[in-house]
């Protein structure tokens, strides 16, 4: 069977936003979503960016973000997530979903728990990130029967866009 939720994982700085922006920069179909890009100041990173294909952009977590959520050193906005992110992932007609990515900082916002559910269930066919490890949400969403997982290495992050783009127009064709 062919799955229509094809995600990337892989070790925190393996290539997976790199190989989501090859995609989203080659895709030949409509497409909305968000990925998100690392913020560096003089070399050190202070903050994540989550930047949507329609040109929206805010920080999902940022050292310098006061918030009642954190991952190590970083708040995170869980309004940004809900009014940046959320709707971004909304099923539009037989647009790509991109959904980059189902972390721990993302899944502290029961609405985006909630929109990537309804994005995967959706007929749209959804491409994303998903964090090494996680918890039961994180895992379950691995353990869908519609989610094909692979995981970025040095060996395959430059072959892996052509590969998605391949699966991709395939789904499309079908």
């Amino acid at each position: 069977m062919n799955k229509k939720n094809i995600f990337l994982t892989g070790a925190p700085s393996s290539g997976k936003t790199t190989v989501i922006k090859k995609v989203i920069e080659n895709l030949n179909h409509p497409a909305n979503g968000f990925y998100t890009e690392e913020e560096r100041l003089d070399g050190k990173r202070v903050g994540f960016l989550m930047k949507t294909l329609d040109g929206r952009k805010g920080y999902l977590a940022h050292q310098d973000i006061k918030s009642d959520f954190h991952i190590r050193r970083y708040g995170v906005s869980i309004e940004n997530i809900e009014t940046i992110a959320v709707p971004s992932i909304t099923p539009i007609k037989s647009n790509i979903i991109i959904l980059d990515e189902i972390g721990k900082m993302e899944c502290f916002s029961r609405a985006f728990k909630q929109a990537a559910t309804n994005a995967l269930d959706a007929s749209n066919i959804v491409i994303g990130t998903i964090t090494f490890g996680g918890d039961d949400f994180i895992l379950e969403i691995k353990n869908r029967e519609d989610v094909e997982i692979n995981e970025v290495t040095m060996d395959n992050r430059n072959s892996l866009p052509d590969l998605i783009l391949e699966k991709n127009s395939n789904l499309l064709n079908t």
